[in-house]
């Protein structure tokens, strides 16, 4: 006699048993659906951003937009989006300075502005100023290479601002502090 037909309650399962017995009553319901048996899940089948057919769910072999993104290139993303790329690339002109134009020339000038792709650098002697006047077309080259053309058209560059003597709102023209001192 076998267990379930005698009245008495079938033994209880464990371990592998219980396994196979979920995986038959598993596949009894896929055969009722009208699911071939052995045809795993299906994947819906979506297109991505670059326009191919990829399977959701999962990320293959090959890199897509799923896989992480570094930051600098969400940000670039997000900046092309909304048209911020110009302002960006000025940005990277001051920000990145140093690594722009090297080292020796940034410990010795520092640019002031930059309005309709003229930047302003003002040198801390008269004779670097020289010096980065006779260096300004390698000097635009390395600007241009670092954030891309026509960010950066023309360089003017400035040595140190002699200091004022005109204090207030009143003055008289004439020769400065010289006629004050005897």
């Amino acid at each position: 006699m076998s267990a379930g037909t005698s009245g008495e309650p079938p033994p209880e399962l464990k371990g592998i048993d219980l396994a196979r017995r979920a995986l038959e009553e598993a596949r009894a319901a896929a055969r009722a659906s009208g699911k071939a048996v052995g045809q795993g899940r299906a994947s819906p089948v979506r297109t991505g951003r670059s326009g191919g057919k990829r399977r959701s769910g999962w990320s293959g072999a090959r890199p897509d937009d799923r896989d992480p993104q570094s930051l600098g290139a969400l940000t670039g993303r997000i900046a092309k989006s909304r048209g911020w790329s110009g302002r960006v690339a000025e940005g990277t002109v001051f920000g990145r300075w140093q690594a722009v134009v090297g080292e020796d020339i940034a410990s010795h000038a520092t640019p002031t502005t930059l309005r309709e792709g003229v930047l302003h650098i003002a040198a801390e002697s008269t004779a670097w100023a020289t010096q980065l006047r006779l260096m300004q077309s390698q000097i635009l080259a390395k600007i241009n290479a670092a954030v891309g053309q026509g960010v950066v058209t023309s360089l003017r560059i400035s040595g140190p601002a002699a200091p004022s003597w005109r204090k207030g709102e009143r003055h008289i023209k004439g020769r400065g502090p010289r006629d004050t001192y005897g």
